[in-house]
């Protein structure tokens, strides 16, 4: 299949780039920083300029449209304003979604878990309250509903935290705290909000299933099996690297001015369980991200 990757460089998009090309024809967008794009078919493009959109959609012609790309930091204080926001993660995702319309292209959204309301108990379902507290959330949930609005063939993952190692510049949460703790240096970590972590390898092998089984349009819920806070992420990663525990230290998020306070945004998976889709547990993707990045040498 033709599988148009936006935020090519990003973290999710440079393992999809690595994944979906080994049995695909991919075209891989980045803007500011190349990545992985370079080993790939790629393009570098704003997305916020429309005729170059246009103009790569219909000389690509994708069957598949995974629109990775958005600016994702949920902090307050992000240092962008609710214009960028609006602009890069909701007027670029209505283009695209005409776009993907226009071609008969099946589009593939990337939302997120921060959609739902973090007070109103755990395993939310796609059916659960939303509302979303940050920016960035706010701007996805709106994308979201021009997905809806816009395409008819469409897939939309309101994906949990993303745990795992990035490759070239990307770096996540995760991979900070497994680098601290390798070099014995303490990591705050809270312990009062729950998420349902997934890998980076196995978000995208999920995409890869996916695209294979050619599920229903809607809306998912894509993360791990477990309910966890990031403390109890630390705790199994400790254990499973051989680090002393006491290097956790553990924090509130009332002591954390600029997060938002999103209590319990866990999810219910069985949606996607009932497409086909397996994940495996917290402790097979941790040992699985950790082989990958000593095996890798893209970072």
């Amino acid at each position: 299949m033709k599988i148009l990757i936006t935020g090519g460089s990003g973290l999710l998009g440079q393992y999809l780039n690595l994944l979906l090309s080994k049995k695909h024809e991919i075209l891989a967008i980045y803007n500011s920083n190349m990545g992985n794009c370079n080993l790939f078919n790629s393009r570098k493009t704003d997305l916020r300029n429309r005729e170059q959109l246009i103009k790569i959609f219909y000389e690509f012609e994708p069957e598949i449209v995974i629109h990775t790309a958005a600016i994702t930091s949920t902090l307050f204080d992000s240092g962008h304003s609710l214009s960028e926001y609006f602009q890069s993660n909701v007027s670029v995702t209505e283009n695209i979604a005409k776009l993907s319309s226009k071609l008969n292209s099946r589009m593939i959204y990337l939302s997120t878990d921060l959609v739902y309301d973090g007070n109103r108990g755990s395993n939310l379902t796609e059916d659960s309250k939303l509302n979303p507290v940050s920016p960035y959330a706010e701007s996805k949930l709106i994308g979201e509903e021009k997905v809806k609005e816009f395409s008819d063939n469409y897939l939309i993952f309101r994906l949990a935290l993303l745990i795992g190692f990035g490759l070239n510049h990307s770096v996540c949460h995760f991979q900070s705290m497994y680098e601290n703790l390798i070099n014995n240096k303490p990591v705050k970590l809270f312990t009062d909000q729950f998420r349902s972590p997934i890998s980076l390898l196995e978000a995208s092998k999920v995409m890869e299933k996916v695209i294979e089984l050619d599920i229903p349009t809607g809306i998912y819920n894509l993360g791990g099996n477990e309910r966890l806070s990031r403390f109890d992420i630390g705790l199994i990663l400790a254990d499973l690297i051989k680090v002393n525990k006491d290097l956790l230290i553990p924090l509130s998020l009332n002591e954390a001015s600029q997060v938002p306070k999103v209590k319990d945004v866990s999810l219910n998976i069985f949606r996607l369980k009932d497409c086909g889709i397996t994940i495996n547990s917290l402790d097979e993707m941790i040992f699985d991200s950790l082989a990958f990045n000593k095996q890798n040498s893209f970072r």
